[in-house]
């Protein structure tokens, strides 16, 4: 099958694709909306599902919106631009119900809150691909580089630095040997992260960004998210929406309180310090030594009694005997895994706390913890990635 042909588009699934069906097969194809008839050309084919291109919209959503970015549909940063900002919400609801139902035969059929924020200018940490003197992101499915003058979903700091480092690499002096470079903000100070590099930069680089960018720092930044200002080292993790991290720590602590709580996975101490608050002992288990540092720091900056422990969090469980009050856990995107899970069930704690940024692994460990005796009393999506399907879900568990 070569040929354009009409599609009416069912539903958004996982991954930032549109679904329809022709002759009993899938048809998945980017920058649709359901309800939506269009023109499809075919690109990939295989026994079941066919992965075709948008060539024109000829029944529009009535949640079609221009794109405010003149790179979307080019670069691969963003998937639902043309779709309204409530409309990505209410997608967003199904497609975690789908996932749960699909994946972990989980028939949530409660309310799932959404707590959101302004959907634009809300990164303060982004990664930059540079080939060629352009800057930019990979162009969507490619290796191909889509240079870019600004990003309108990344901070004002971070697009006054790419335009900075525009100029600076029609420089001379610039590096020609850095493939990728990360921004990470707090709207005054902006740290220049080389990620990627064909050899070690030398010092004088990161001198003359001190120079030529305003805030520019190599190290730490001093970072406020609420009532505590965190150090973020720049091997460090935080979180990327500048308007939502305050929120999602209320959504993943609110209520929880005891004597002991377990911070799983815990970084720089974003849920540590919080939960210092309402627990006698707080124990924070963190593997990058970068991180732990911070935590540490961070800790100690506060004035809170946090135990820092610097392990990977399957092996620290292996060796607690007692069960916490309360667990959180902010697992990457690979989930907790079996030996996490496993460990928890033996544990039993009161109540978990889960932080999951894909919804297939996070379906996953809930149907194993709601196999050995848990009860999932609330899902809460907090939307920081907009424009995005990436879905961040706080699910709260307790022992029945």
């Amino acid at each position: 099958m070569q040929t354009n042909f009409e599609l009416k588009i069912e539903k958004l699934v996982y991954g930032g694709d549109a679904l329809g069906r022709l002759d009993g097969r899938v048809v998945l194809a980017p920058f649709a909306l359901p309800g939506e008839t269009v023109s499809v050309y075919p690109e990939a084919e295989r026994s079941s599902l066919l992965r075709a291109r948008v060539e024109s919209v000829l029944a529009p959503s009535a949640s079609r919106v221009d794109p405010v970015c003149a790179y979307f549909t080019h670069c691969g940063g963003c998937h639902y631009q043309h779709a309204s900002h409530e409309f990505q919400l209410e997608s967003k609801l199904e497609i975690l119900r789908e996932v749960l139902r699909r994946i972990g035969k989980i028939e949530w059929t409660d309310e799932i809150e959404t707590v959101s924020a302004e959907p634009w200018g809300y990164r303060n940490r982004t990664q930059f691909r540079i080939e060629g003197g352009a800057i930019g992101f990979r162009e969507a499915r490619s290796h191909k580089l889509c240079g870019i003058e600004r990003c309108p979903i990344s901070s004002p700091k971070i697009n006054e630095t790419v335009g900075v480092l525009g100029r600076m690499m029609r420089d001379p002096r610039w590096p020609r040997f850095v493939k990728a470079l990360e921004l990470f903000t707090n709207e005054t100070e902006v740290q220049v992260n080389v990620l990627e590099s064909d050899r070690p930069v030398a010092k004088r680089f990161f001198d003359w960004c001190a120079e030529s960018i305003p805030g520019a720092v190599a190290g730490s930044l001093d970072y406020r998210a609420g009532e505590f200002v965190f150090r973020v080292g720049n091997r460090s993790f935080f979180q990327v929406n500048r308007f939502l991290a305050q929120s999602l720590v209320d959504v993943a602590i609110g209520g929880a309180q005891g004597e002991t709580a377990l911070d799983l996975y815990a970084g720089v101490g974003l849920f540590s310090l919080a939960l210092a608050g309402s627990f006698s002992q707080v124990t924070a288990v963190e593997s990058g030594a970068g991180a732990v540092r911070d935590l540490k720091c961070n800790a100690a900056l506060a004035g809170l009694p946090v135990e820092v422990v610097q392990s990977d969090a399957a092996l620290h469980l292996e060796k607690v005997e007692q069960a916490p009050d309360f667990v959180l856990a902010d697992p990457p995107r690979s989930g907790l895994g079996k030996t996490v899970v496993r460990e928890l069930i033996r544990l039993a704690p009161r109540d978990i706390a889960v932080v999951a940024c894909d919804p297939a692994t996070l379906a996953r460990d809930l149907a194993a913890l709601l196999a050995a005796g848990y009860k999932l009393s609330k899902l809460t999506i907090i939307d920081l990635f907009p424009q995005t399907f990436h879905i961040e879900t706080v699910a709260r568990l307790e022992r029945q």
